[in-house]
């Protein structure tokens, strides 16, 4: 028998336009292996999800740059549809911030944690995070917010080059803008130029003290919070392999137990009263040993199935065990587990897992995302191959790779991925 409540339905939702977010199809085969129905809320144009036999149906997702009364009556119409109310779960940040503004209104139809309303886009704002992190007593890297070009070069010789050049509300980027969520600056002129498009990046521009990766460095924390403000599921993990390499998502991450990191996730937990799922990543600093919190993702990170333990309790199982009234197992954390994102990661795939291994992509209960996966992503490498043959500029869906539309460019840093 089922540990949840299969009487209770799931919907995804994310409104990012990236086909190969892996965790999307993470979170449906979480749910779905479970015997929950599981709806998505996305845009399936090329992607392997739909081809799942864990997903019962795909909903067109709010067309790109809706507004919250957009995504209200897109997820009213999903609810007409369904029998009783569902368990929601946001997969990106736009619509994790969408849903918590929205969460009275949603409420007949949805079940959603009792968070603050504005504290998902508090903490996913990276020009509020700074404050956050000072109100916890959480490291955080030094950050400017210029007020003007001058300012912004100024910052440069006081931070020292290179620094870290992020937006700070990178989900309000123009899609076909080329602006990135998080850009490596290395001079004043760069920092000067970056700042006359604030206009256009519809957010503040933030120059923040670069943290130089490096072996052991790179940090991730995934949790549940309950209605106690208890963490539950999840854990701390070490990133292996970014792609693009040091600078972008994970493609080989493992679980390794970090008292430090796990005390800073309840810490921040506490100070915020924070309810629900979150995504951390923290950034060793080489010269002092602080882990320094870089972002605050309020939805599941894209690698969260790495911490699936004993009992096969992730944080979105987690998330709807709790919003239905039934308790959570206590399993054993399955530590030296590893997560490998295939397309990414080819290789890594291939290696011995001696303390187990999940794939992103492959799953011998759910082959089709698999086979899909390596037909669309060879497709779609092809595409992005010509397109700069021919010069044409990117259009801007999603920061997975330098070969996928709105990729992060090699010389980003791993300081913040708009999505993971």
């Amino acid at each position: 028998m089922s540990q949840l409540d299969t009487r209770v339905p799931a919907v995804l939702l994310r409104v990012d336009r990236n086909p190969f977010h892996h965790g999307t199809l993470g979170a449906v085969r979480s749910l779905g292996r479970a015997g929950v129905e599981v709806h998505v809320v996305a845009d399936s144009a090329g992607s392997p999800v739909p081809t799942s036999r864990y997903v019962r149906r795909m909903h067109p997702p709010p067309l790109p740059g809706a507004s919250a009364d957009d995504i209200l009556t897109v997820l009213r119409r999903v609810a007409d549809d369904l029998a009783s109310p569902a368990v929601l779960v946001p997969m990106d940040d736009a619509s994790a911030i969408a849903v918590a503004r929205m969460r009275n209104a949603l409420a007949p139809s949805y079940l959603l944690p009792a968070m603050p309303g504005t504290l998902a886009e508090r903490v996913a704002d990276k020009g509020e995070l700074a404050a956050v992190c000072a109100a916890a007593d959480v490291p955080h890297p030094v950050t400017l917010v210029p007020d003007g070009p001058a300012e912004a070069a100024d910052a440069v010789r006081r931070l020292g080059a290179p620094v870290v050049a992020k937006w700070s509300r990178p989900w309000l980027l123009p899609a076909g803008s080329g602006l990135r969520s998080t850009l490596l600056v290395r001079s004043a002129a760069q920092a000067r130029e970056l700042y006359l498009r604030t206009a256009e990046a519809g957010s503040p521009l933030l120059l923040q003290a670069y943290l130089p990766p490096g072996p052991d460095r790179d940090w991730f924390f995934h949790g549940y919070a309950d209605g106690s403000g208890t963490l539950r599921a999840g854990g701390a993990g070490r990133k292996q392999l970014a792609w693009p390499r040091g600078a972008g998502l994970t493609a080989v991450g493992r679980w390794t137990p970090n008292p430090q990191v796990r005390e800073q996730a309840e810490r921040l937990v506490g100070e915020l009263g924070y309810r629900g799922v979150l995504d951390l990543d923290f950034r060793r600093c080489g010269t002092t040993g602080r882990y320094h919190l870089l972002d605050f993702n309020p939805r599941p990170g894209a690698q969260f199935r790495l911490f699936a333990d004993g009992t096969g309790l992730d944080v979105v199982r987690a998330l709807h065990l709790d919003l239905t009234g039934r308790p959570l197992p206590d399993g054993a954390p399955l530590a030296g587990r590893s997560f490998v994102v295939e397309n990414y990661a080819p290789l890594a795939a291939l290696r011995p897992a001696p303390d187990g291994r999940e794939l992103a992509w492959y799953a011998p209960d759910d082959p089709g995302p698999g086979r899909a996966m390596w037909s669309l992503w060879g497709r779609h490498v092809a595409g992005r191959l010509r397109e700069r043959v021919r010069g044409a500029a990117p259009a801007r869906t999603s920061p997975a790779s330098p070969l996928i539309p709105g990729a992060a460019s090699p010389s980003l840093t791993d300081n913040e991925k708009a999505s993971k």
